[in-house]
């Protein structure tokens, strides 16, 4: 668990944010396409792959939910997405709101490297209220 985000004890949500489940990219793919989520390859992640994500997993269920970086044409404009991943299958994209940033590079803005962060623990905020409910 990072900083001060919140785990619910009494959960059988995990927090996990090591490599990203190879599933959410099966699934997303699935749903809308081969070569559709570039982000989500877990073949990709190293140091070419965005950063920050989240994730959680249901250890009764199975059931996932992620905080991704997320992009279309230009990969620096770019905003977080959260996807869940239900025991049955299919998966669901929830919406955080404005989570829009730009991808800050090497010598750019600060400014931007702390709307990313903000950003992202938005929809992280958000993500946690779908996996624990509000106030938990």
């Amino acid at each position: 668990m990072h900083g001060n985000m919140r785990e619910n004890t009494n959960s059988s949500w995990r927090r996990y944010d090591y490599n990203l489940f190879p599933v959410f990219h099966e699934r997303f793919e699935q749903r809308w396409g081969e070569g559709t989520a570039p982000f989500l390859d877990p073949g990709v992640y190293d140091e070419d792959q965005p950063r920050p994500c989240a994730q959680w997993i249901n250890v009764d269920t199975g059931a996932a939910v992620a905080v991704v970086p997320v992009w279309q044409d230009d990969r620096k404009n770019r905003s977080f997405a959260i996807f869940y991943l239900p025991p049955a299958g299919g998966i669901w994209v929830l919406r955080p709101g404005f989570t829009q940033y730009v991808e800050a590079g090497a010598g750019d803005d600060a400014g931007q490297a702390a709307l990313r962060n903000d950003s992202f623990k938005k929809a992280v905020a958000h993500a946690e209220e779908f996996i624990f409910g509000l106030g938990s």
